[in-house]
């Protein structure tokens, strides 16, 4: 809520001030014409005494031609003056005449028309900028409402924050949108260049391809190169956000293969399986995770904090307490079975996700894990009978309240039968083959979908996890988008308030 209300209240003010500018473009081209009554009686004098014989007021015609042109609005005034200086160009002086006869009138008409312009825009302005300010108060409430609810445990995370310059985060946000616009503005050319191609030049077509592709690969290197130096911390990441956390707990050896890029079917795609995890996670809350000590740079993803090697327990312990969520990758360390039992004698069940890894396709190697497990609740999982499709993670273990394990493989989605009806299958198999054509099956996508469902088995309901998976491999895509439209939204109206300043 407190999104939406800003976002509407941004959307409110960025309006209110296009309309504002509006009005005080009116006004200026209102003052401007002010003097329309005198300048209209002393183009008709003139015209009066050039058509008596005297010449010189030839270059008073022309004069007065020239101010009507520039302060004028489109309107009678403007077209009789200029056809009436037209025609004494042309020797016509008696139907130069006959055309300002009624000029006085026009320049009345035209006068009271730019009132009722800025009278209508001074309104527009004050409708839209009323809402903007009422907003903004909410905005904030609920802002400082929403993050005073995440304080404690922004204060625990806070603590294990790596102290970084001022300006880091900063400087490589910056560089960032470069990349991000490079990337879109690349996308376009070349999409151009395939759409359109056909009907310009060659050399058009061919500045448009390789200039598009160009774009494209700066933008994916300095997007490597800026993305994770950018990266929100942990404690950032909950102030933006506000919500209780995911806590992601995992062996550090995973981060190498969490940290792989799943193209599938994406035309660019520079995101990670846990990047695509961590934002169909988000829909329940952030994703925090405790960083790999000693590593130069944090991985993508989840946001990371870091935790002396010698004393992370209790702080693990307290954040499973203020988290909402604990999502646990099982492995081999003995930490991560700690985690597990600790889980289980201090939290809800409904609290604890466990993920299996994937590729195990050995027996021995499901037994011993099973076995493990098992050791850690009332009654058996059953693992070792389950072999999920998915080379990243093999299932999805959710628990009811009696911590009786639901064990949910992970794989592409069965086909679905289609309803009877020759008509309907066809719809139907349309619109499937349409949200095919857009979504990349890629393995986040997959466990993203199980944990879904997972979660809704014991009543934790987030519709959206699959798809925010799935929009995840062109988030910088869509983020180069967004920041070309709202740069060329700004360049316009500083180019308009520009212009109501004369400057340009």
């Amino acid at each position: 809520m407190a999104r939406l209300i800003t976002a509407v209240a941004i959307v409110t003010a960025y309006v209110a001030l296009h309309l504002a500018i509006t009005a005080g473009m009116d006004l200026r081209a209102c003052d401007h014409f002010g003097g329309a009554p005198a300048r209209a009686a002393a183009f008709t004098a003139a015209l009066d005494r050039y058509a008596a014989g005297e010449v010189s007021a030839r270059a008073e015609i022309r004069a007065g031609d020239t101010w009507f042109k520039e302060n004028a609005p489109s309107g009678a005034s403007r077209s009789a003056v200029s056809s009436a200086t037209s025609d004494v160009e042309k020797s016509r002086v008696s139907l130069a005449r006959e055309r300002v006869a009624g000029l006085a009138a026009d320049v009345r008409r035209d006068r009271e028309r730019l009132d009722r312009k800025l009278g209508s825009s001074r309104a527009a302005a004050l409708y839209w900028a009323v809402p903007a300010v009422v907003l903004l108060g909410p905005a904030l409430w609920l802002r400082r409402r929403r993050r005073s609810g995440a304080a404690e445990i922004i204060k625990v995370v806070s603590w294990f924050a790596p102290r970084q310059p001022w300006w880091r985060r900063p400087v490589f946000l910056l560089a960032s949108g470069a990349g991000y616009v490079l990337l879109a503005a690349g996308v376009i050319a070349v999409g151009t260049a395939q759409r359109q191609g056909y009907t310009v030049p060659p050399m058009t077509m061919m500045g448009w391809l390789v200039g598009g592709l160009a774009a494209i690969g700066a933008g994916v290197l300095i997007l490597r190169y800026t993305r994770p130096r950018s990266a929100r911390g942990a404690a950032q990441a909950l102030l933006a956000d506000g919500r209780q956390p995911v806590l992601y707990l995992r062996s550090f050896t995973d981060d190498d293969t969490a940290a792989q890029v799943d193209d599938s079917s994406a035309f660019v795609s520079i995101h990670s399986r846990e990047e695509q995890l961590a934002e169909a996670l988000g829909a329940v809350g952030p994703v925090i995770a405790v960083g790999r000590p000693g590593e130069p740079l944090p991985r993508l993803g989840s946001a990371r904090f870091y935790l002396p090697l010698d004393d992370w327990q209790p702080t693990v312990l307290r954040l499973m307490e203020l988290s909402q969520l604990i999502v646990l990758r099982l492995g081999l360390g003995d930490g991560l079975w700690w985690e597990v039992q600790q889980a289980r004698d201090t939290q809800p069940a409904r609290k604890l996700v466990l993920l299996t890894p994937g590729g195990l396709s050995r027996q021995a190697e499901r037994l011993e894990l099973a076995e493990r497990l098992d050791e850690h609740l009332p009654t058996s999982s059953r693992l070792a009978e389950v072999a999920g499709g998915d080379p990243w993670t093999g299932a999805v273990i959710t628990f009811d309240p009696e911590w009786t394990p639901r064990v949910h493989p992970v794989g592409p989605v069965p086909r679905a039968e289609l309803p009877r009806g020759a008509l309907v299958r066809r719809a139907a198999r349309a619109v499937k083959a349409g949200f095919v054509s857009m979504t990349m099956f890629t393995p986040a996508h997959h466990l993203a979908r199980t944990v879904k469902d997972a979660l809704a088995a014991v009543g934790v309901r987030r519709r959206t996890m699959a798809w925010r998976a799935t929009f995840a491999t062109q988030t910088s895509l869509w983020k180069g988008f967004a920041l070309v439209t709202v740069l060329a939204l700004l360049g316009w109206l500083v180019g308009r308030a520009l212009q109501l300043l004369g400057i340009s």
